[in-house]
């Protein structure tokens, strides 16, 4: 029989295992409801090697951005952040191309590209100056639930403690720790591809274009960055993926112009690669008792159409939501009771499952070997660039796939606001 920890305090309202780009976004919302809130990561506090704080680079739909606005990160992001004013999508030696033009849907850019580390040291900088308490580095090995509250046993240096809290969040990635140590699996269906990213140097300015380039071999897409420089997430087959990877940067960067093209005319320099392996992981659900999933924990999907993060930060807008429109002064507060986690689930379920078949289909159809398929998503592609209402859609895609649109990705506080769309 194993001993039970010894518990670092008395229960909090919400325990957050895993600080990383949502979860961090997580505690620092849950900072403005005067909540105790404490954060369990396993890096150091505000470490370069946590996996969420690398050089890949995300691109934020303008209701990320909002969300970041209302919690008071944007303003320590916006030199680091890259507008998107155009979308260039070609299939390589066919006639399929598309274009969204953020002027013609009536904004002012489409979105921002961003480089996670900085967005990490602005969360940890926010985190810095809140009440959130933070435990790092500590590692999360089992979630168990205990009369009105769950127990978070973790391990340090050897020894173990315990985290008391009425609401415990799984936002420890794909393969979470608490999200299975209550009984929650996972669905996860191998692409078989890996994902090569870097950064590269072009001979002409990227004008704040994304390019989304589809080949026989995988889509490659290249984001405007900050001095010019281009974000590129190249996907291959893992077979592939190693003989890129170990070609040399002259050869790397000769083998990517062939593929993308001379759009941006030669492609000078290169920085570090690295790559990924690509999968759709997909929670079997998304709440048990006392205990919510978000993020990646609920939600691991393909870089193709950019969607994985922003999707995480409205799991994180949605909940603190709810924690917030349940909060009210004087009264009695269980961060963890059923209903509020019961609202939470029934508010996402529809944006998660349009974002999620909406990226796998993207997936299945650019990978298609096959000519009459090729020739489907050409006319697809066409079709869709001739069609303003078209464009429309896949811009509100921005805010959310489908459901209601939270506060915060609206533009609206966290706290004392009024809901129009309730």
């Amino acid at each position: 029989m194993t001993l039970p920890a010894k518990s670092s305090g008395a229960a909090k309202h919400v325990a957050i295992c895993g600080g990383g780009l949502v979860g961090a976004t997580l505690a620092v919302a849950l900072a403005q409801l005067d909540l105790e809130v404490v954060l369990i990561e396993s890096h150091p506090f505000g470490a370069i090697d946590q996996p969420s704080f690398d050089e890949r680079t995300t691109a934020l739909s303008n209701g990320s951005r909002r969300v970041f606005q209302g919690l008071g990160v944007w303003p320590l992001l916006e030199r680091e952040a890259t507008p998107i004013r155009r979308i260039h999508i070609s299939d390589k030696g066919r006639f399929g191309f598309a274009r969204i033009e953020a002027e013609q849907q009536g904004l002012e850019q489409l979105g921002h590209v961003v480089v996670n580390r900085a967005i990490g040291a602005a969360l940890w900088q926010r985190l810095q100056a809140s009440n959130v308490q933070i435990i790092a580095p500590a590692r999360v090995t089992s979630v168990e639930l205990a009369d009105h509250r769950r127990i978070v046993t973790c391990e340090r240096g050897g020894e173990t403690f315990a985290v008391e809290a009425q609401l415990v969040v799984a936002a420890d990635g794909a393969r979470s720790i608490a999200r299975e140590s209550v009984g929650i699996g996972a669905a996860t269906w191998e692409y078989d591809q890996t994902a090569i990213v870097t950064n590269v140097v072009t001979q002409r300015f990227h004008d704040y274009v994304a390019y989304e380039r589809f080949t026989s071999t995988g889509p490659i897409a290249l984001l405007p960055m900050t001095d010019g420089r281009c974000g590129v997430i190249w996907t291959l087959a893992p077979r592939v993926a190693d003989e890129v990877l170990a070609l040399s940067d002259a050869d790397f960067l000769a083998r990517l112009q062939k593929d993308f093209g001379f759009r941006l005319g030669r492609l000078t320099r290169v920085g570090k690669r690295q790559t990924y392996p690509l999968s759709l992981t997909r929670s079997e659900a998304h709440s048990a008792e006392r205990l919510a999933v978000v993020g990646n924990a609920a939600q691991a999907l393909h870089p193709i159409a950019g969607q994985g993060f922003n999707l995480g930060l409205r799991d994180v807008a949605s909940l603190a939501e709810v924690l917030a429109d349940a909060r009210a002064p004087g009264a009695p507060f269980d961060a963890g009771d059923g209903l509020l986690l019961q609202r939470y689930c029934a508010w996402r379920e529809a944006d998660r499952s349009e974002i999620v078949r909406f990226t796998d289909g993207l997936v299945r159809v650019f990978t298609q070997p096959f000519a009459p398929v090729k020739l489907l998503r050409d006319l697809g592609l066409l079709a869709f660039d001739l069609l303003p209402p078209a464009k429309a859609a896949m811009s509100q895609l921005s805010l959310g796939a489908a459901g209601r649109i939270p506060r915060l990705a609206r533009g609206a506080p966290l706290v004392n606001a009024i809901d129009s769309n309730r």
